[in-house]
């Protein structure tokens, strides 16, 4: 129903502020809370940002607070991850993900892994 393409990787030095986006197509967009994870090589994913329909209320992990910041444009059908002042432990494959529900439902940290649907990811190799 819902595709994802993310772009916007690639190899960067530390300290470097690139930008993600993630297309989305196949669906109504502004009806989707939207979705940042990454997986770092042998480790498991883990939630960067989020950002809900409506209001675009976002959240953030502790690790990235301060320093990424999530937005979307609802007539573009995109996302997007400014990322600033790139650690080497930033590294990971990032993913855009979408899910339906209330903003109670995006808002519950049980659920903040409950996405509906998932981009094939796309790589940020962070040297220092």
């Amino acid at each position: 129903q819902v595709q994802l393409v993310e772009s916007g990787g690639g190899l960067v030095q530390a300290g470097d502020s690139p930008r993600l986006s993630c297309a989305a197509s196949g669906g109504t967009f502004s009806n989707y809370h939207m979705g940042w994870f990454r997986q770092a090589p042998g480790k498991e994913r883990e939630f960067v940002a989020a950002i809900s329909r409506g209001l675009s209320i976002t959240k953030y992990a502790d690790s990235v607070k301060g320093r990424f910041t999530m937005s979307r444009d609802n007539g573009k059908n995109t996302v997007n991850l400014q990322m600033n002042s790139l650690k080497p432990e930033d590294t990971a494959v990032y993913y855009c993900a979408a899910r339906s529900g209330t903003f109670r439902e995006f808002a519950s940290d049980a659920r903040l892994y409950d996405m509906d649907y998932w981009g094939k990811g796309t790589l940020v190799t962070v040297s220092s």
